[in-house]
């Protein structure tokens, strides 16, 4: 099973949340697990292919 973190908060009654790895597209829902079905439907879009110009977050090590 593959893992990914992810950050999330409430506001109002929403669950809003986004994959640390693509902190530029967010999603949401009324409960916590709604919002991680919409994590796992935008994962699955974002490393599809089928959207352009996904932007990641990585780790550069420097010397």
């Amino acid at each position: 099973m593959q893992t990914k973190k992810y950050v999330y908060w409430q506001e109002d009654n929403m669950w809003i949340g986004y994959l640390e790895e693509y902190p530029d597209y967010m999603t949401q829902g009324e409960t916590i697990e709604q919002l991680k079905e919409n994590l796992r439907d935008i994962y699955c879009e974002l490393t599809s292919g089928t959207i352009p110009c996904v932007r990641k977050v990585a780790v550069l090590e420097i010397s």
